[in-house]
Protein backbone atom coordinates (compact mmCIF):
# COMPACT_ATOMS: atom_id res chain seq x y z
CA UNK A 1 0.00 0.00 0.00
CA UNK A 2 0.97 3.32 -0.49
CA UNK A 3 1.25 6.16 2.14
CA UNK A 4 -1.47 7.85 1.59
CA UNK A 5 -3.60 4.44 1.33
CA UNK A 6 -1.99 3.55 4.84
CA UNK A 7 -2.82 6.65 6.19
CA UNK A 8 -7.15 6.00 4.70
CA UNK A 9 -6.69 2.75 6.44
CA UNK A 10 -5.78 4.40 9.90
CA UNK A 11 -8.14 6.62 9.85
CA UNK A 12 -11.10 3.93 8.45
CA UNK A 13 -9.95 1.80 11.41
CA UNK A 14 -9.30 4.64 13.96
CA UNK A 15 -13.49 5.60 13.84
CA UNK A 16 -14.42 2.18 13.76
CA UNK A 17 -15.91 1.88 9.96
CA UNK A 18 -16.15 -1.69 9.15
CA UNK A 19 -11.86 -2.29 7.72
CA UNK A 20 -11.84 -2.63 4.03
CA UNK A 21 -10.14 -5.32 1.87
CA UNK A 22 -6.85 -3.36 0.43
CA UNK A 23 -5.46 -4.87 -3.28
CA UNK A 24 -8.63 -6.40 -3.79
CA UNK A 25 -9.66 -8.44 -7.20
CA UNK A 26 -13.15 -7.38 -7.87
CA UNK A 27 -13.44 -8.59 -11.23
CA UNK A 28 -13.09 -12.84 -11.79
CA UNK A 29 -11.78 -12.51 -15.22
CA UNK A 30 -9.10 -10.01 -15.36
CA UNK A 31 -6.28 -9.25 -12.56
CA UNK A 32 -7.48 -5.70 -11.70
CA UNK A 33 -6.99 -4.75 -8.36
CA UNK A 34 -8.70 -1.76 -6.09
CA UNK A 35 -7.12 -0.11 -3.76
CA UNK A 36 -9.82 -0.40 -0.95
CA UNK A 37 -13.06 -3.06 -1.21
CA UNK A 38 -16.03 -3.81 0.77
CA UNK A 39 -17.00 -6.63 -1.18
CA UNK A 40 -20.72 -7.12 1.31
CA UNK A 41 -21.79 -3.27 0.24
CA UNK A 42 -20.29 -3.69 -3.30
CA UNK A 43 -18.30 -0.88 -2.74
CA UNK A 44 -14.79 0.02 -4.28
CA UNK A 45 -12.63 3.76 -2.85
CA UNK A 46 -9.97 4.09 -5.21
CA UNK A 47 -7.22 6.72 -4.04
CA UNK A 48 -5.93 8.50 -7.08
CA UNK A 49 -2.29 8.79 -6.01
CA UNK A 50 -1.08 9.02 -9.46
CA UNK A 51 -2.78 12.27 -10.57
CA UNK A 52 0.10 14.53 -9.23
CA UNK A 53 3.08 12.76 -10.69
CA UNK A 54 5.03 13.89 -13.54
CA UNK A 55 5.85 10.57 -14.49
CA UNK A 56 2.67 8.31 -13.62
CA UNK A 57 1.08 5.64 -15.49
CA UNK A 58 -2.22 7.13 -14.53
CA UNK A 59 -1.33 10.49 -16.67
CA UNK A 60 -0.93 8.64 -20.14
CA UNK A 61 -3.53 8.01 -22.33
CA UNK A 62 -2.91 4.49 -22.08
CA UNK A 63 -3.25 4.55 -18.50
CA UNK A 64 -6.22 7.08 -17.81
CA UNK A 65 -8.13 4.42 -20.80
CA UNK A 66 -6.98 1.24 -18.40
CA UNK A 67 -8.65 3.54 -15.47
CA UNK A 68 -11.84 4.00 -17.20
CA UNK A 69 -12.55 0.29 -18.51
CA UNK A 70 -11.35 -1.00 -14.56
CA UNK A 71 -14.24 1.54 -13.69
CA UNK A 72 -16.54 1.03 -15.97
CA UNK A 73 -16.53 -3.10 -15.64
CA UNK A 74 -16.82 -2.74 -11.73
CA UNK A 75 -20.03 -0.27 -12.44
CA UNK A 76 -20.94 -2.84 -14.52
CA UNK A 77 -20.43 -5.39 -12.20
CA UNK A 78 -22.59 -3.86 -10.31
CA UNK A 79 -20.13 -1.62 -7.60
CA UNK A 80 -20.27 1.26 -6.58
CA UNK A 81 -16.81 3.19 -7.35
CA UNK A 82 -15.59 5.93 -5.23
CA UNK A 83 -12.35 7.92 -6.46
CA UNK A 84 -10.35 10.06 -3.98
CA UNK A 85 -7.67 12.40 -4.53
CA UNK A 86 -4.68 12.88 -2.12
CA UNK A 87 -5.74 16.13 -1.06
CA UNK A 88 -8.91 14.59 -0.13
CA UNK A 89 -7.31 12.03 1.99
CA UNK A 90 -4.76 14.43 4.03
CA UNK A 91 -7.95 16.83 4.83
CA UNK A 92 -10.60 14.15 5.81
CA UNK A 93 -12.57 14.47 3.08
CA UNK A 94 -12.36 10.74 1.76
CA UNK A 95 -13.24 9.85 5.00
CA UNK A 96 -16.14 11.83 5.70
CA UNK A 97 -17.18 10.09 2.03
CA UNK A 98 -16.80 6.78 2.60
CA UNK A 99 -18.20 6.96 6.43
CA UNK A 100 -21.44 8.21 4.45
CA UNK A 101 -21.48 5.41 2.19
CA UNK A 102 -20.68 2.91 4.77
CA UNK A 103 -23.14 3.82 7.13
CA UNK A 104 -25.84 4.85 4.76
CA UNK A 105 -29.54 3.06 5.88
CA UNK A 106 -31.13 1.52 2.81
Amino acid sequence: MSELEETLAWQIKAIGLPEPYTQYKFCPTRDWLVDFAWPDRRVILEVEGGIYKAKSGHRSYSGITRDIEKYNMATWLGWQVYRVTPVMVKNGDALNLIEKVLTRTM
